[in-house]
């Protein structure tokens, strides 16, 4: 028996020698290549799906916030964003972004359609398959205009909105991601962004400012003072649980590698998330006299999308001081956009995500150390303070841009006919649900005195601390609102041009 036992081992062994690779179900594939680190790889690949989980959570973090006559268009914007997005990148984005340079602005057409991508590693992640690369910042390409959606919601038209995002994605984000990522001339300046805070919150926080501003206010602004009441806030805190978790795929898988470096990235998510969490509620005690739910979901998201930039390039203990700045930042601007200058940025997107990642950008140039990251640079706290204006000059041009072909779209939206940008409003007051969607998030819900009057806002709309509003303007102005989402509207909507499609 046991000489049975080693000639079976000894057979099995030299088997496993011949054999490089061999599948669950008995396909023996291609030999992996020497440059592939397959821990690297299936920590890059398991943070890519970390990432896409964030997507759906923006959604459900988003539609919790709004009214609920709205859930479902949040969610549509969001899921068929993601489609379109991911599918621009196969077929073409990748390539834009990390094909040969072209004159240091964009990539070249080696990628499109995903040709000449495989198992092979590429310049930018020597250690993974090239296509789990192009995976991997296949997310950060489709969450980049999926955050408008918060600044837009409640009255863009959804066919409008999927337009503006596939123009902006080509002329915006694509070229911005090359000068940074994919060897253009801002890398080679020395411009560095760990894992988004310019290419990414810098660029869509700006865009979602200009979009609010073409928009204009959702009825009754004034009313609420911006501060509409959030449906679902359950819903709103499970969307930013599973946002802060896939926020560590979005960080720490930017190391490309299983290693310290990812370690670091991890440590500067958690520290700035919850310092974010502690100021913000603090500053909503001191405001409110209360700790409201909805500052402790806005601090830990400042928190953490002010650090990505900097999170592969600083010690830990720096993260804490930077998430100070960060959120004061984020807070402050919702005070000055929305309560001052009466902006109507319906989630704060512009502060909440375009100041945070301003502010940890601009970070890097101070206390950036190579001790952390070995390819990055020392900012000016150790030694170097060129740091200060390329990151600087950086974040400038990543404003400028954005800016510049965002006002060019809208501008150009507004001679069209078919594409215009603002809902009529007697579909704003319905709710885009019904008419885009054709249905509504919560059947059960209804008002049983009026099975056709979006009665879910009855309660919600009730807070008169949240939104400073006194129980006499809600028990009035509430009530006559409610009503003018009526019956009779809802049927003449649906009646009418029965035999047009309603996107």
């Amino acid at each position: 028996g046991i000489t049975t036992f080693l000639l079976v081992s000894s057979c099995l062994i030299m088997a496993v020698e011949d054999v490089e690779f061999l599948s669950p179900d008995g396909y023996t594939g291609e030999p992996v290549e020497d440059c592939v680190n397959t821990g690297d790889t299936a920590w890059v690949l398991f943070s890519a799906i970390l990432v896409l989980g964030m997507m759906p959570a923006l959604a459900f973090f988003e539609a919790g916030l709004l009214r609920r006559k709205n859930t479902l268009s949040i969610i549509t914007e969001v899921f068929v964003g993601l489609a379109l997005m991911q599918f621009m990148w196969y077929m073409g984005g990748f390539s834009l972004v990390y094909g040969t340079d072209l004159g240091g602005f964009i990539g070249g057409f080696d990628y499109f359609f995903m040709r000449n991508l495989g198992v092979e590693c590429l310049p930018y992640a020597p250690q993974i398959p090239g296509l789990a690369f192009a995976s991997f910042q296949s997310m950060f390409a489709s969450v980049t205009p999926l955050l408008m959606t918060g600044a837009i919601a409640e009255r863009m038209k959804f066919r409008s909105f999927l337009l503006f995002i596939f123009l902006w994605e080509i002329l915006v984000y694509y070229p911005l991601a090359h000068w940074i990522w994919g060897g253009g001339f801002l890398m080679q300046w020395g411009v560095v962004d760990f894992a988004g805070g310019i290419v990414i919150h810098t660029s869509s926080g700006v865009a979602s400012l200009i979009l609010a501003i073409f928009l204009g206010h959702r009825i009754d602004f004034d009313l609420y003072h911006g501060e509409f009441p959030a449906h679902n806030i359950p819903l709103a805190a499970i969307g930013t649980a599973l946002l802060w978790m896939g926020w560590y795929g979005f960080n720490a898988g930017s190391a490309l590698s299983a290693g310290p470096l990812a370690a670091y990235a991890i440590s500067a998510t958690t520290v700035a998330s919850t310092v974010g969490v502690l100021v913000w509620s603090l500053l909503s005690l001191l405001q409110h006299r209360h700790v409201h739910t909805i500052a402790v979901l806005n601090g830990a998201i400042a928190g953490m999308a002010g650090i990505t930039p900097a999170s592969g390039y600083i010690e830990s203990y720096w993260a804490a001081i930077v998430a100070i700045f960060i959120v004061l930042g984020a807070y402050g601007g919702v005070w000055l956009l929305k309560g001052k200058l009466k902006i109507d940025d319906a989630l704060d997107v512009s502060s909440v995500h375009g100041i945070t990642g301003i502010i940890g950008s601009l970070s890097i140039g101070f206390i950036a150390t190579s001790k952390v990251n070995p390819n990055g640079p020392d900012g000016w706290f150790y030694g170097n303070f060129s740091q200060v204006y390329i990151q600087a000059g950086g974040v400038a041009l990543a404003i400028a841009w954005s800016a510049f072909w965002t006002l060019i779209l809208l501008y150009l939206f507004r001679f069209s006919k078919f594409f215009k940008l603002k809902v009529e409003e007697e579909i704003e007051i319905l709710g885009l649900d019904h008419y885009y969607h054709g249905d509504c998030a919560y059947h059960s819900l209804e008002s049983p005195e009026d099975p056709e009057l979006d009665a879910g806002e009855e309660t919600s709309l009730m807070d008169p601390h949240y939104n400073s509003i006194n129980q006499e303007t809600n028990s009035a102005a509430n009530l006559d609102y409610r009503l003018r989402v009526s019956a009779d509207m809802r049927k003449t909507l649906s009646a009418r041009n029965t035999d047009t499609f309603h996107v």
